[in-house]
């Protein structure tokens, strides 16, 4: 690895970590400069298990022996010239606007996100999960941990949802956004959300799910029915894509009209509904 000690915030080398709390500015400069940000050891080393390239790394002083074998590995993939820049922990906490805890930070290099055909058309995807206009990282990160934990085959994000790949998600999710597949939906024109790309999805043969509390939602353990009956069974489901709306106003009206089913996860003690990372959680297992 290529050692660079730094001591002051004017270095223009470190263009990719500043600005990091402006979740906004992070969303736009991310993708048009074609990087994101895996922060902590342990999300780097997945992010770096799944192959994404690095480009530098900006590691707290006190961290650098801690991580030699990511550096290692990194010298044996991708050539020993990524650059690693080391910092007091008072110059960064300056530079990120707050105390770096988890001691690095990588900055990678974007990848192309696949088509939902080449993602989702294969005869061994049988769960995806959509996230419509999700804005919360913790939920997006959430949910994409849990998509891995619980085996979902692929996530697939609205033009309005937030990156996935940003960094407070990828943290949330504990690297798992590098593991669980996943791409756009609709690519980035909203107009295309919910349909054609609904369409889409069930000429792909997809049962389409929209997780909302409505009069004519079945249940939960309906659809769990319906998807571990037989194959012969004329209510059987086969792929399913479960659609999980934004936060405080669900999903959307449009969604509604154009899925195949409304499931509702059956509430007590007049709770009406779940937090959508939660929910998520609930939906894949039940649908296992």
């Amino acid at each position: 690895m290529h050692i660079v000690r730094v001591d002051s915030l004017d270095d223009s080398r470190l263009n990719a970590y500043i600005n990091l709390t402006e979740i906004q500015l992070r969303n736009r400069l991310e993708p048009d400069e074609g990087i994101f940000i895996a922060e902590s050891p342990k999300v780097i080393d997945r992010a770096l298990a799944a192959h994404r390239e690095p480009l530098s790394f900006l590691v707290e002083e006190q961290w650098l022996e801690g991580m030699s074998q990511t550096f290692e590995y990194v010298d044996n993939h991708w050539g020993s010239d990524i650059p690693v820049f080391v910092a007091s922990e008072e110059l960064l906490k300056k530079l990120t606007g707050y105390r770096l805890h988890r001691g690095a930070m990588c900055a990678m290099k974007r990848w192309e996100l696949p088509s939902v055909q080449e993602l989702c058309g294969g005869p061994d995807v049988k769960r995806v999960a959509v996230m419509e206009n999700i804005v919360d990282f913790t939920n997006v990160g959430a949910l994409m941990r849990s998509a891995a934990a619980l085996g979902i085959d692929a996530v697939l994000a609205t033009p309005s949802c937030l990156d996935p790949l940003y960094r407070r998600a990828v943290r949330v999710s504990m690297g798992t956004v590098f593991q669980v597949p996943w791409t756009r939906i609709g690519g980035d024109n909203r107009k295309n959300w919910p349909n054609p790309s609904i369409n889409e999805l069930k000429e792909l043969g997809f049962t389409t799910v929209a997780m909302a509390l409505t009069d004519d939602s079945i249940s939960m353990q309906e659809l769990s029915a319906r998807i571990h009956s037989d194959i012969n069974d004329p209510s059987h489901i086969e792929k399913v894509a479960l659609i999980f709306g934004t936060e405080g106003d669900g999903l959307s009206h449009h969604t509604l009209a154009a899925t195949d089913l409304t499931v509702k996860i059956p509430m007590s003690h007049g709770v009406d509904s779940l937090n959508v990372a939660a929910s998520s959680a609930v939906a894949f297992y039940a649908t296992m």
